[in-house]
């Protein structure tokens, strides 16, 4: 059923900003500079991330007490706001953060939009009634000391540290459940390929530990970029002078959203750079990039190895999730690493958005950290969840089809290699390219030749002695 807003609530208050004067609804906890926001920026019919709202949240409450500390605000006034700010981050009213995730202005709309709010919130605190900014002024009082362009980019390293930790639990899970189907498969043994072409053998165990081993590799890369987002520029205000500053609120201000906030934060030594540049996101999307691109290929193996069932490869079995074809009874579809491959692309494209985005900076300021936080987000968001559902929708379920993996390896011309070393690269050529004209068992023809013994031909040609190195020519 549609809801229908009484009379009361169709009332409005009229608001004055240097644009003129807005008709702002009675209820809201926005104002007028939101409002315009909400008018200018219809793009993508989405709300700001609500970690990015809940950490501009804690920097309004930093500054909040650390303003106070300094003098520059009344206890009254910065306790109201400290309140207004504990009501947000418990999930309170966070309906009237009507901002577009992305919006002109460098995040102004954003910051606006939150000091608006917390000043509502505190003005009704106070005993006044919404809009009434003598008593909470959104700019005076709730923005005091701060900027756009110190609170967004702040805000945004938060942001990037709370999801990229939760990327990284999803992507220990995943490693975890790479190195239990490692010793699962580590007896069955099946062929190897380069360019889809057969090579040598090796042991299904051993391509799931090299997954593992990637996705530890890529842990560890996204691990150093925590060391790129620890430095923020809170402090430095509009272009890193920290004009209208106090000098206690810009020694605080940080340690203070430290405590708060439970993020380990150091100010940036030099507040010029750190307002100028964001090359600290780069870093942190291609650390994503990176993982993303790893995620795909190994995706794209296993959709190889289980393709099929029976004209395909057929070596592994992925779990059945769902029908694959309103057609085709009975086809059965690779959906959760289609799913992955998909995540990828887009985090690829998420990527070089960033990448332009932070070499458009001009001068003091980069103005397109929206659409940097917009796409950071969306990589970091979608790469954890595609992570647990790779997880528990694939990667824990798999089986493999031994005998089929045993038979390929069997019939397949590529255990010549492993002759070499006894009857040299010519003799073993020879012998790969008479078994494919003729069909016949490597094997046969070695002993027929006289190459080897057949005891010999036993210890080289057995596969499980190809995948450890050493091995047979050892034994020979």
């Amino acid at each position: 059923m549609e809801y229908r807003m009484n009379d009361k609530e169709k009332e409005y208050r009229v608001e004055k900003d240097i644009i003129g004067e807005m008709k702002v609804l009675k209820s809201a906890y926005y104002g007028s500079q939101s409002l315009r926001a909400k008018e200018n920026f219809h793009i993508t019919g989405l709300n700001m991330h609500p970690e990015i709202i809940k950490n501009v949240v804690y920097i309004k409450k930093a500054a909040a007490i650390t303003n106070f500390e300094a003098g520059l605000l009344d206890e009254a006034i910065s306790l109201a706001i400290v309140q207004a700010c504990d009501e947000l981050l418990k999930g309170r009213l966070l309906e009237y953060f009507i901002v577009d995730p992305i919006q002109g202005g460098a995040g102004t709309s954003l910051n606006m939009n939150a000091n608006e709010v917390i000043a509502n919130r505190a003005i009704e605190i106070l005993g006044g009634e919404k809009g009434d900014y003598s008593l909470v002024n959104p700019n005076d009082h709730v923005n005091c000391g701060q900027s756009t362009n110190d609170v967004i980019p702040t805000a945004g390293k938060m942001t990037c540290y709370v999801l990229l930790k939760k990327a990284l639990i999803q992507l220990e899970r995943l490693k975890l459940a790479f190195e239990e189907k490692s010793k699962e498969f580590d007896h069955v043994i099946k062929m190897g390929r380069t360019q889809l072409q057969d090579a040598v053998p090796i042991r299904l165990g051993q391509e799931f530990q090299a997954y593992a081993t990637a996705v530890k590799r890529d842990m560890i890369r996204i691990e150093k970029v925590f060391e790129e987002i620890r430095y923020v520029n809170l402090g430095g205000t509009a272009i890193g002078t920290g004009i209208n500053a106090d000098e206690h609120y810009m020694k605080r201000i940080v340690p203070k959203l430290k405590e708060i906030s439970g993020i380990d934060l150091i100010q940036a030594s030099d507040l010029f750079d750190a307002t100028q540049s964001l090359d600290s996101f780069v870093a942190v999307s291609g650390a994503v990039k990176a993982c993303a691109v790893t995620l795909s290929k190994i995706a794209s193996d296993l959709r190889l190895m289980s393709s099929g069932p029976r004209t395909g490869f057929g070596e592994i079995n992925l779990p059945a999730r769902q029908n694959g074809s309103s057609i085709m009874p009975g086809k059965v579809n690779p959906v959760i690493p289609e799913v992955v491959n998909q995540v990828a692309f887009q985090i690829i494209g998420n990527d070089l958005t960033i990448t332009l985005a932070a070499e458009a900076g001009q001068l003091e300021l980069n103005a397109f950290e929206p659409i940097v936080f917009y796409s950071l987000f969306q990589s970091l968001d979608t790469l954890t969840n595609v992570v647990e559902t790779f997880v528990d929708h694939c990667i824990t379920g798999i089986t493999a089809n031994e005998d089929r993996c045993r038979q390929l390896v069997e019939n397949s011309v590529g255990v010549i290699t492993a002759l070499c070393p006894h009857i040299g690269y010519r003799d073993s050529a020879e012998i790969a390219k008479e078994a494919i004209r003729t069909g016949r068992p490597v094997r046969e023809l070695i002993i027929k030749k006289g190459l080897l013994s057949p005891a010999d031909v036993n210890i080289v040609l057995n596969p499980m002695n190809m995948t450890r190195p050493g091995i047979a020519k050892k034994s020979c």
